[in-house]
């Protein structure tokens, strides 16, 4: 693992439209290498665009591949780049002076799983003055979590608890003033979830985004980030707060950020997280899907 953040590291220098021509090449690499996650992706392409012709559904496949491929490169850019040249790289958009204009208000940043995932955490750091808070999957290779904590908080204004930690220091960071940054859509089985639509398939989804929301009396305001063709940067959307969410519903609360969600993924397809298996936790009863 060393030997290979070494090289992220060295690649991070390289100018971002090299760099993404190489991480393209990666993702058709791991098109033919990784069979599980290419199947996963497939399988994930059927169950929520059937009505694509399969033909048309694989060549999303194999194009999501390639905005893997870069995206796995290029956090060395993320990590590890200037704060001046982050800045030239990444262009904000929507509402991004909210947070600093409502310092009072107890805020939650609602980020999907585009592949430009880190790019948005990246920007909240870098053009928004208040701190950030979020939580991360610690990983079993103690020499990435570290380096991958690392890159997340280089710029000290944030803040992030392992999953498998007590929700007290998150809450504790959010009524201090920190915003909270939180990922609504992966599938972390069926406790404290609803099954509701994605795509009209029912998927385990959390309702704490919902209640965590009602309960500390959040504002939610979505942010998405976009990685732009041929390595000319990125562009990250701050969408205006949401003005009914949450409601006394958790449940059609989750519904309803479900089908916001598939809106947004509709719009740029290949560059969502085909690869996680977000329909794992089935109903009862239910076979499964993969």
């Amino acid at each position: 693992m060393r030997l290979v953040l070494a090289l992220v590291w060295l690649l991070h220098w390289l100018p971002l439209p090299l760099l993404a021509a190489i991480g393209r090449g990666l993702g058709r690499l791991l098109w033919w290498l990784a069979g599980s996650r290419r199947s996963i992706a497939l399988r994930n392409l059927e169950l929520c665009l059937p009505e694509m012709p399969e033909a048309e559904r694989r060549a999303l496949a194999r194009d999501h591949f390639g905005w893997l491929g870069r995206s796995i490169l290029e956090r060395g850019v993320l990590w590890y780049a200037s704060e001046a040249r982050l800045r030239r790289l990444i262009k904000v958009e929507g509402a991004v002076g909210y947070a600093d204009a409502h310092p009072e208000q107890p805020l939650m940043w609602l980020a999907p799983h585009f592949l430009a995932l880190d790019v948005a955490g990246a920007a909240v750091q870098l053009y928004i003055k208040r701190p950030g808070a979020s939580i991360y999957q610690a990983q079993s290779n103690k020499v990435f979590d570290a380096a991958m904590k690392q890159g997340r908080l280089r710029f000290g204004n944030a803040k992030i608890f392992a999953r498998n930690e007590t929700a007290k220091p998150l809450m504790r960071a959010v009524k201090e003033g920190m915003g909270f940054f939180n990922l609504p859509d992966m599938d972390f089985g069926a406790r404290d979830a609803a099954f509701v639509p994605f795509f009209g398939v029912p998927a385990a989804t959390l309702l704490a985004p919902s209640r965590m929301a009602r309960a500390m009396r959040m504002t939610v305001q979505p942010v998405i980030g976009e990685m732009l063709p041929g390595g000319r940067g990125y562009v990250v959307r701050f969408y205006e707060p949401f003005d009914h969410f949450p409601s006394a519903d958790a449940e059609a609360d989750t519904a309803w950020l479900n089908h916001w969600i598939e809106n947004r993924v509709r719009g740029k397809p290949a560059q969502y997280l085909w690869v996680h298996k977000r329909f794992k936790t089935r109903p009862e009863g239910e076979p499964g899907l993969y």
